[in-house]
Order: C-alpha cells, then structure tokens, then sequence
C-alpha cells in the first residue's frame, strides 16, 4: 500500500495582505502531538502508522522549487499532505501531481476562488493558483465549496474553466457533488468562520464551521491522493485555535488517506 508523505512548505512570498503562513507547519504538528487529543480519527482510524512518513519542513527561497521538492517526495506512488504556507504553493504541488496522476478532482474549501489571471501583477500569486492549475488542464474538475468573495472576474473565470462554486449565502452540503476519480483536497484556513479559525490573514465572517467541512471530507468515497492545508497565519491567532483546528483537519485527512 502506498505511503503518505507529510511534507511542511514554509512560504508565504506570494501573499498579498500579510506574511505569516511560512510559520505555519510547525504550529500545527506540535498542535496535533501535544497530548491534548489522541491519535484516532472519528473513523477509529490512528494516523500512528507506519505508512505516515513526515519529511519536516523545507524553507522555499525560489517558489518553483516547491514543485522540486513536491516531486521528490511522491516516489514510489505516495500520497503527499503537505502544510503551508501560502495559498500560491498549491499550483506547483498539483504540477508536480499531476505527473503521476492523469486525472484527478480537486475539492476546494476556500472564503475566495483564487481564480485571478493576475492579482497585483503577479500571475502566481495566493489569488491565483487555481487559474493556472485549471488553465493548464492539471485538473479534471474544481468544486470550491465555502466561497463568499465572488467577483465580475473571478467568475467569468469560472465559467471559462467551468469551476464548481458552492456559495456560502447558498449552501446545502446536500448538492455537494460524489466524485468519480481520486481527490485532491486543498484547505484554505480562511473557509472557516472568523469564529473557528481566527488566525488567518484575510478574515471573512460568514464562513463554514469545522463540523460542516468535516461532513464534506468524511463523505468523500472515493480515493484522496493528496491535500494541502494552508493560508494558516499564526501571528493573528487567539490560543491556539487555528492552529488545533488545523491539527484536527490533517488528522481527518491522514484517516482518509489511509
């Protein structure tokens, strides 16, 4: 069976508002292995398990060398989870992807499409990874779900790539659609209710709570081959919070992985 790779990218170079989300993977792996919870999932799957190999943390001065990185770590047919980070490290993680796997879905929890052609200039930047994933056809269906800062731009951006968008002002997670072919999940923080995860840079009430976000995943029957989770900023968290709450994701994830 494959081995999952836990890999932390430390990077927040493409952020537009504030840096702070290259702190990130540190904080969430000591959330998760503090003692306060255990190692078992809701599923009573534990993610202490031989096949969870965790390759630290990797300082990114160059942003492609993520793709360099993300490459090295799925030999042999691995799954990767990676923590960010800014949001811009997931174009180069599904590039490299996509190498192994020809066709995959991409589930996107998210208060913003990042589906900007460029934002400030800069065609990768955090408002614009899924644009170049979606117009390289790396990809074979986005579903964002969480979404509340739809644009004029960002939506004829959709409707060009044919993205899947699940308001927030129209949600039922009923209509969220099963999938066919293996899932990416890509997790940014701020889909989250300023309430649940108070530590991200772009706060946008009217968000998802972590119970709905974990029904979404935990009704995922098909096979998850990888997931980031990112935009987690540590430096405007309150207690721990988002931190434990990105803790509780990965291990939700991992159950799912395994």
């Amino acid at each position: 069976m494959n081995n999952i790779v836990i890999q932390g990218i430390q990077f927040d170079a493409k952020s537009s508002y504030q840096r702070g989300p290259r702190k990130a993977p540190a904080l969430i792996r000591e959330a998760l292995h503090c003692g306060s919870g255990n190692s078992y999932t809701e599923n009573l799957i534990s993610i202490d398990n031989s096949r969870i190999v965790d390759r630290g943390d990797f300082e990114i001065d160059a942003y492609f060398d993520i793709e360099k990185v993300t490459e090295a770590h799925l030999e042999n047919d691995a799954k990767i989870l990676t923590l960010g980070g800014d949001h811009s490290i997931t174009f180069p993680i599904i590039k490299a992807l996509q190498k192994k796997h020809r066709k995959f879905d991409i589930l996107h929890f998210d208060a913003h499409c990042d589906l900007y052609h460029e934002f400030e200039g800069d065609p990768y930047s955090h408002a614009c990874p899924f644009a170049r994933i979606m117009e390289n056809k790396f990809a074979n269906r986005l579903v964002q779900v969480g979404i509340r800062t739809l644009n004029p731009h960002q939506k004829e951006q959709a409707e060009k790539f044919n993205v899947e968008i699940h308001q927030m002002k129209d949600l039922n997670l009923s209509t969220i659609p099963k999938f066919e072919n293996p899932v990416y999940i890509s997790l940014d923080m701020d889909g989250f209710d300023p309430a649940f995860a108070p530590g991200v840079s772009h706060h946008e009430p009217g968000g998802l709570s972590s119970r709905q976000v974990l029904d979404v995943i935990q009704n995922i029957d098909t096979e998850i081959i990888g997931a980031d989770i990112v935009e987690y900023n540590p430096d405007r968290d309150f207690q721990n919070m988002t931190a434990f709450l990105a803790a509780k994701m990965m291990k939700e994830i991992l159950g799912k992985m395994l």
